[in-house]
């Protein structure tokens, strides 16, 4: 494995710790490789993430003093830039941040290299009309969202011109940072512990939905058509969607809430299938099932094009409806699926590789600093 220089003084750097998700996922995977790193962010409401977190040295910004939930922070949009900018970074020769809205906006000295580790570009700035349609909020906050965002678009581009270096977390963030940012983006696929998956030699009787529960992810939709054809399913996660989707369905659906992950991985080995109806931009869970061995209906736009295989890990469906996604399943249960062939796709993304690959892209982008 690549080694980095000796004595390199790392800081991480990460938007927010008030939620887990798959970029929540990544940052562990950033503090495996450097423990002894400090995580710079702007709130952390310990009570929300998991105990693996309270190992790390997490120093948060004013903004903790307001609060750390998200509930409440999410509404304090104008004091992410300040939070971050307020952050003193100059005793750090690395610092690599970890991003889909405001941590790539902190201020390093000229010998400091800055590596953006981009999930994707801020959804709310920049794929405006669709971030709205998709959280489905109300005229009085679109208003208050209008104003803020074009300030706020100015510091996000203004801030990804400090960064040194980005490293995109899938083709598809990539070509959104070359849009936006006019900068390039080295691919790094987000890492899953594809090794760790227990392995499923054969179908379940029920069908899976695994994460968030927010208006894009289309739950709604694999509830509709389980509903309809009366499969099998189960829905794990929580969020703002969750009493909406429990009071539309049918009693072949089952809600679990949050699921740990020894139970999670236990799901996705025992599925028939796991159910991908919205548009990501790259999406671990479908990684994840297939390093399971199990098959992925997908919505054949986003991350699923860089991560199934339609016909031999998965199915794509085209249309976000209910019958589009009805006649997938129904093409999936018809194909013969290989579960050793689907386990061997998704070990390439496992964080094993991911590490190496980091590591190295690191190890060559400070040289470059230095030398530049």
């Amino acid at each position: 494995m690549t080694v980095l220089p000796a004595g390199l003084r790392v800081a991480l750097v990460h938007d927010y710790l008030n939620q887990m998700g798959g970029a929540e996922q990544v940052l562990e995977v950033f503090h495996e490789l450097f423990p002894t790193a400090p995580v710079y962010v702007s709130v952390y409401d310990r009570a929300a993430m998991p105990d693996s977190f309270r190992a790390m040295d997490i120093r948060t910004s004013f903004m903790q003093r307001i609060s750390p939930k998200r509930s409440i922070s999410y509404k304090l949009l104008p004091f992410f830039p300040i939070a971050f900018e307020r952050f003193d970074l100059r005793g750090y020769d690395l610092v690599l941040s970890s991003t889909t809205t405001f941590a790539k906006g902190v201020l390093t000295r000229p010998a400091t290299c800055h590596v953006c580790y981009c999930n994707t570009p801020f959804r709310y700035l920049w794929m405006y009309q669709e971030y709205l349609d998709n959280e489905r909020v109300g005229r009085p906050l679109e208003a208050a969202l209008s104003a803020l965002a074009v300030p706020l678009r100015v510091w996000d581009y203004a801030a990804a011109q400090r960064v040194d270096y980005f490293l995109a977390g899938s083709v598809n963030a990539a070509r959104r940072i070359r849009k936006f940012y006019r900068r390039e983006a080295e691919v790094l696929h987000s890492p899953v512990d594809a090794v760790g998956m227990p392995f499923g030699t054969g179908p379940g009787d029920y069908y899976l939905v695994a994460g968030r529960h927010q208006p894009y992810k289309r739950i709604d939709l694999a509830i509709a058509a389980c509903n309809a054809s009366q499969r099998r399913l189960v829905v794990t996660g929580a969020g703002p969607e969750t009493a909406r989707l429990k009071a539309m369905a049918g009693p072949t659906v089952e809600f679990t809430g949050h699921v740990e992950r020894p139970a999670l991985r236990t799901l996705f080995a025992g599925c028939r299938a796991l159910l991908w109806p919205g548009e990501e931009d790259y999406g671990i869970a479908p990684v994840e099932a297939q390093a399971a061995g199990r098959p992925v209906i997908a919505l054949g736009r986003g991350g699923a094009l860089e991560t199934v295989l339609d016909g031999e890990t998965g199915i794509y469906f085209h249309e976000q409806s209910v019958g589009a996604l009805a006649a997938a399943m129904e093409r999936a249960e018809r194909t013969p699926f290989d579960p050793v062939a689907i386990r061997a796709h998704a070990l390439q993304f496992d964080t094993s590789a991911f590490k190496e690959k980091l590591l190295a892209a690191l190890a060559r982008l400070l040289t470059e600093h230095r030398a530049g």
